[in-house]
C-alpha cells in the first residue's frame, strides 16, 4: 500500500490540492476539474490506438529492418523516413514519446528520433492542411520551410551535445518499456 502511495504521490497531492481549491473557490475548482476530465478523456481516446499500433510495429517490423532504414548508417534515408513518419502522425505530442521509445528499442539513430519528434510536433500533415485553409498557402509553406531546417539543426545540436554515456542510459531506459 505504501509503495502505491509513494508511486502516485504527485497525483494524490494534486488531487488533494484540487479538492481543497474546490472547497475554497467552487467555480474555480469546478473549472479545474472540468479541464482535467477533458484532458483525461482526450488521453484515453488517443493512447490506446497508439499502443496498438506500437504493438504491431514491435511485432511486424524486425529490428534489422529499422536499423537498416533508420539506424546509424541510414543517412538521408533515415532522416526522410523520420520526417515522413512524424508528419503523417495524428494526435498530441505525448503520443510521440511511446513511439520514440519503441524506435529506440529497435535501434533507430538518436538524431532520427529527435527529427521524428520534431516532425510530430510541427510538420503534421493535418496541421499543414488546416493552416492552408485558415491562414493561406503562403503562410503554411513559409512556416514549413522555416521549421524543417530548424528541426534538423535542433536534432544535430542535441545529438552532438549528448554524451555517449547519456545516450546509452537513454536507450537502456527505453528498453525497459
Amino acid at each position: 500500500m505504501i509503495k502505491v502511495i509513494k508511486r502516485y504521490r504527485l497525483f494524490l497531492l494534486l488531487l488533494g490540492a484540487t479538492l481543497i481549491l474546490t472547497l475554497i473557490n467552487r467555480p474555480f475548482g469546478t473549472k479545474a476539474l472540468s479541464v482535467t476530465a477533458y484532458s483525461f478523456k482526450e488521453m484515453i481516446l488517443v493512447i490506446p490506438p497508439i499502443f496498438i499500433l506500437l504493438g504491431l510495429l514491435d511485432i511486424w517490423v524486425p529490428r534489422e529492418t529499422m536499423v537498416k532504414y533508420m539506424g546509424d548508417k541510414s543517412g538521408a534515408r533515415g532522416v526522410i523516413l523520420a520526417f515522413i513518419i512524424g508528419s503523417a502522425a495524428a494526435g498530441p505530442l505525448y503520443g510521440a514519446f511511446p513511439v520514440a521509445a519503441v524506435f529506440m528499442k529497435k535501434g533507430v539513430k538518436f538524431s532520427n528520433i529527435l527529427i521524428f519528434i520534431g516532425a510530430w510536433s510541427t510538420t503534421k500533415i493535418p496541421m499543414f492542411l488546416f493552416e492552408v485553409n485558415s491562414l493561406g498557402l503562403t503562410f503554411a509553406l513559409t512556416r514549413l520551410l522555416i521549421n524543417i531546417p530548424g528541426i534538423l539543426m535542433i536534432a544535430w545540436i542535441l545529438s552532438s551535445m549528448t554524451t555517449k554515456e547519456t545516450l546509452e542510459t537513454i536507450y537502456r531506459n527505453a528498453n525497459k518499456f
